[in-house]
């Protein structure tokens, strides 16, 4: 008799439900966007400190009324409107950020994107006193 209880004792064994979980593709969460490039266009009215591009890179160039971050950020110095041209590069050859991404180009000629800053209108009313 005890041998046919131990016997069912061991079929009543519960074994498990789910096979082992392998690894997956694409779980690597770690990793969060940049969000570089253009972050205002052609066009756009824009206010003193304005990001107008994040860049890794020199891939944009800052021309008037727009200041280079040392990340490579370009940034309005004053209001105005943006305006986006494609010019011959005249860079500063003593900017270490200009040797890094253009050093192998000096002496040749090539053309840029440059990000501008055209002013907004002045409101040109002024009061003249006379001053004793």
């Amino acid at each position: 008799m005890r041998n046919s209880f131990s016997d069912f004792i061991a079929v009543l064994v519960r074994y498990a439900s789910k096979k082992a979980g392998g690894s997956t593709r694409n779980s690597s969460h770690k990793v969060k966007p940049k969000h570089r490039g253009w972050k205002r266009q052609d066009g756009a009215d824009v206010e003193a400190g304005t990001i107008l591009a994040l860049q890794r890179t020199l891939r944009f160039h800052p021309g008037l009324n727009v200041g280079l971050g040392r990340n490579g950020t370009l940034f309005a110095i004053s209001a105005g409107k943006v305006v986006v041209t494609c010019e011959k590069a005249d860079p500063n050859w003593d900017h270490t950020w200009v040797q890094r991404c253009h050093g192998f180009r000096k002496g040749i000629e090539f053309y840029k994107k440059y990000f501008n800053v055209i002013p907004k209108e002045q409101h040109n009313n002024f009061k003249l006193i006379d001053q004793i």
